[in-house]
């Protein structure tokens, strides 16, 4: 068969199956970043606290999860967290049996953990950003607490955040392929499976490194253009 009849939509076409994959790397990517953002606001939260053992957990968060493999981050919570339950199983019932976690869930809140470590620096650098004068100010008219931070700390926040954020993504969108460890179905995965079904593996991973590219093309043109609305009329040096 030729690579078009391959990759295209028909009764042994594997186009539907690419693009039903793509979307599953689509959704397994935006579910971690969701986990990284909430992650990574709580450390961040913690980092520029006044308390020293809040700032200590915060670094080493972010020390231990960018230093080691997201790969192995995957391997502890997923095999790890599978044997954990078996375990426990056999405690309680007295039965053997092997229990498997969730994979979808498992592979985004290990991609999230890591994600998180990031996310948590560029919130605190994008905190650090923001111009001292303006919170004094809010303060001096009497803004304090709540309506301080959702008036003038988080728009900020989020502002300087941005660009940095879109690296995150971008990270998170390509560590997203090593769920494919779990059994988890999603770009890299299908193209391993159509390769070896039909044993044509430059197709099928040139036809997944084109899409990956397609989310990141589009992904950076979402960014950007968030970050150009985010920056409308502030004044730039």
């Amino acid at each position: 068969m030729s690579a078009f009849e391959l990759l295209g939509f028909g009764e042994k076409g594997w186009g539907a199956l690419l693009l039903q994959a793509t979307a599953m790397t689509l959704a397994v990517t935006l579910t971690a970043f969701f986990f990284g953002g909430v992650f990574g606001a709580v450390v961040a939260r913690g980092k520029l606290s006044d308390s020293m053992v809040a700032r200590v957990a915060g670094d080493v968060y972010t020390t231990v999860l960018r230093g080691v493999p997201d790969l192995l981050v995957i391997y502890l919570l997923y095999f790890g967290g599978s044997q954990l339950l078996s375990s426990l199983y056999r405690l309680v019932t007295g039965e053997t049996g092997f229990i498997g976690i969730n994979a979808f869930l498992t592979g985004a809140m290990a991609v999230g953990v890591v994600s998180g470590a990031y996310q948590a620096e560029v919130f605190r650098g994008a905190y650090l950003a923001i111009p001292r004068g303006e919170i004094e100010a809010a303060r001096s008219v009497g803004m304090s607490g709540w309506t301080l931070f959702h008036r003038i700390v988080l728009p900020q926040v989020l502002r300087f955040a941005i660009p940095g954020l879109g690296n995150v993504w971008q990270l998170a969108l390509k560590e997203s392929a090593l769920i494919s460890v779990t059994g988890l179905v999603e770009l890299l995965r299908q193209s391993q499976v159509a390769s070896g079904s039909t044993r044509q593996p430059f197709v099928f991973y040139s036809a997944a490194a084109v899409l990956y590219l397609v989310l990141t093309s589009v992904s950076t043109w979402t960014f950007n253009k968030a970050e150009s609305t985010a920056m409308r009329g502030v004044r730039r040096a």
